[in-house]
């Protein structure tokens, strides 16, 4: 008996693997999309953020276009001890 099914299943091989791997697809699909969140976050077309960088570069170049370097942030409130908070 199990000579006879081997050798059906040896001769139907490729008829047999279409389905079985459709169906292996299928159940692989399904479980990602259940997995997996199909969220791509936008993004800026690769054309506008070379326009953006070359007009910064250009920015940097001139040396009348200076932004002062100055914290913005009070440096001494960084690491305030939990006993010195309000």
């Amino acid at each position: 008996m199990w000579p006879i099914f081997m050798q059906f299943l040896r001769s139907n091989a490729p008829y047999l693997t279409l389905p079985v791997a459709a169906v292996v697809g299928l159940i692989g699909y399904n479980f990602e999309s259940l997995v997996s969140d199909r969220y791509t976050p936008y993004n800026k077309p690769i054309q506008d953020q070379r326009v953006d960088r070359l007009i910064e570069e250009e920015q940097l170049k001139d040396p009348t276009n200076v932004q002062k370097l100055k914290y913005k942030e009070n440096v001494l409130g960084k690491n305030v001890s939990p006993s010195l908070q309000k």
